[in-house]
């Protein structure tokens, strides 16, 4: 196993073990089935997706190795990352303390459902890195990089963001909370402006990115945005 790989597995079981906490310590017990499957669902998700680049595209799992707010170069980014981050972590925490305090009654079919989100978000996700190796987790333009516009791109601009903004929608319904879908009307200002930003980004510096904008009118939603 290469140097990347272990730590790409390493930093999956590190995220594993910081969810569960962050789950079953909220929830104040184990006897918490949508937690149980989601995390089923999530990490068995993101260990398909981890090995895939693993053998097709080591250079793209490279790049989505290297995120967080502090990777990024501008100001402007990391104070969105610092807020997605957050949105994060509440979109995990929020539904525990509804289990433990019953805020909520979701039925058991509807969590399913969104588990079932969740898996529809990362198969998007999927398709977007067999489409663009130069997804970064990052704003960052990579030497060799250019304008993708097929695929999925030709339907939007930000396809990565549309699949992960359905991937965190189905965490609060997954989990069995109503409350926690609040989360998602302050995450999605987060990336919308992230979005925005990085359009300025790149319409500023990837040659064709004008023409490209031009030509796929749509950021997120075919015929709505």
């Amino acid at each position: 196993m290469t140097k990347l790989n272990a730590k790409a597995v390493a930093s999956l079981l590190i995220l594993f073990v910081v969810i569960a906490g962050l789950i079953f310590t909220s929830a104040g017990t184990l006897h918490y089935w949508q937690g149980w499957t989601f995390l089923l669902v999530y990490f068995m998700a993101s260990l398909a997706i981890t090995l895939d680049l693993m053998w097709r595209d080591p250079a793209l799992l490279a790049r989505r190795m290297s995120g967080g707010p502090w990777a990024e170069r501008e100001p402007t980014q990391r104070r969105i990352m610092v807020i997605t981050s957050v949105g994060f972590i509440a979109l995990i925490v929020i539904p525990g303390l509804d289990r433990r305090f019953g805020w909520s009654d979701v039925p058991s079919l509807v969590a399913l459902g969104g588990d079932v989100l969740i898996l529809l978000g990362f198969v998007g996700i999927r398709r977007v890195f067999t489409e663009n190796s130069y997804t970064s987790a990052t704003i960052e333009l990579a030497s060799d990089q250019r304008v993708i516009s097929s695929g999925p791109y030709a339907v939007v601009r930000h396809p990565m963001y549309a699949a992960a903004l359905l991937m965190l929608s189905g965490f609060p319904i997954a989990l069995g909370s109503r409350w926690a879908l609040l989360v998602i009307a302050v995450i999605l200002p987060a990336l919308i402006w992230r979005l925005l930003d990085e359009e300025r980004f790149l319409a500023k510096n990837l040659r064709g990115y004008r023409e490209y904008q031009d030509k796929v009118r749509y950021r997120l939603l075919p015929s709505v945005w």
